[in-house]
Order: structure tokens, then sequence, then C-alpha cells
């Protein structure tokens, strides 16, 4: 059974009333949420079922199974979700982020190979199979950013594959990129930005993104 995930509808709802469909001692799972789970190097949301924590948010193929503190719950019983929204809002513009950053490496620097990937809520980063100095693309990556927050540009987030649940984000003239993260709905919500770069091992480069708030 698919559990609705409605953080894909409307990323910006904070609570959401939902039915408990499955107990198995600490962990739940729901009918529909708004809580995202770890997954593409995103991190899990913050917040609680019922007034219950979350301690854990897993992606089980097409459920959601979330792991709470001592509670409760039962089979049937209506709850509130509710999730941390600073922390959500700085996730999804920092996801944003590294998937620009990305993008643009792969548009302008012959498409290397990404081998890793985090979004936390205090900075993300890219890695990549890499020679040299990495932070020589600083100058084009910030230019093009610019450009891009500036303009406001609206951002597409739909389906490609609605029984498989694959997602994937546009912006016109930019790019379309399969992706199944929480997106936020324009580019100027980014902001300011300050990359940096950190040397991972040889042959290996990663770019740092921070909100220069």
């Amino acid at each position: 059974m698919h559990v609705n995930k409605v953080f894909w509808e409307n990323p910006y709802l904070t609570e959401i009333e939902a039915i408990v469909t499955g107990v198995d001692h600490n962990t739940i799972k729901v009918d529909r949420t708004i809580a995202f789970a770890f997954s593409g190097g995103q991190e899990s949301d913050a917040g609680t079922i019922g007034g219950y924590k979350i301690m854990q948010a897993e992606k089980q193929g097409n459920q959601i199974v979330y792991l709470l503190d001592e509670h409760n719950l039962s089979i049937g019983d209506h709850v509130l979700i509710s999730i941390d929204w600073n922390r959500r809002y700085r996730l999804m513009r920092l996801h944003f982020a590294a998937e620009i950053v990305l993008e643009l490496i792969y548009q302008h620097f012959d498409h290397p190979e990404k081998i890793g990937a985090h979004i936390s809520e205090t900075k993300a980063r890219v890695d990549f199979c890499w020679q040299g100095n990495i932070s020589k693309t600083f100058p084009l990556l910030e230019d093009e950013i610019h450009r891009l927050v500036a303009g406001d540009l609206p951002i597409i987030s739909a389906f490609s594959d609605t029984e498989n649940e694959r997602r994937y984000w546009k912006i016109g003239g930019f790019a379309k990129v399969p992706c199944g993260g929480t997106h936020i709905k324009r580019t100027g919500e980014i902001g300011g930005l300050l990359l940096k770069r950190n040397n991972i091992g040889k042959g290996k480069e990663r770019i740092e993104i921070y909100l220069n708030e």
C-alpha cells in the first residue's frame, strides 16, 4: 500500500491530519504524510506524529515507516502530523542549491562522476571524481547561480511516472532533472550562497554549499 506523500503536492504544509495504518512496537505507518524520509541524500524532517517525536523516518518501497518515542497509538487512530518548518525550509533551499550546482557542473564540465551528496539543515555537499582543484569552477558557478536566483524563475515539480513514484524538477530554459526530494517553488527562495572546496582524497573533490544569511 502506498502512503500519500503530501510533501510532494505541497512542500509548504506544516501540519496534516492522518490515520494510523500500521503499528509494530515503536514504529508506525500512516495513510498520508508531510514528514519526508531520508532519500537521495536529503535528511529526514523533524517533527511529531500524534504528539510523539519522530526519532527516525525510513523509506521502504512506496511506504514510509516512522520510529517514534514511546507511544500508545493504535491502528485507526486519527493523528496530527507536524513538522519543524524552519528545518524543512532550510533543507529545501539547500537541496535545490545542490541540485543547481550539480547540474551546472554537468553542463559545463564534461559530466564528471558524482560520488556522493548529502543535504542537512546547515549545509549541502556534492562529491565528485575530479582531477585538480574544483574551486576553479566557482566563478562560473557563482555567476550562474546568481543569475538563476535573481531571475526568481518558477520551478516545476511533478511525476514522470506516477505508479513508480518517479519525479522530476524543471526550470524552463535551464534543465529538467529526475529528483524525489522536496522543492521550493521559485529560484529566488534560495537566496545568497557560499561555496567552499574540500579535497576529500586523491582525485576526489567536494563542493560544500552554505546559505549566506
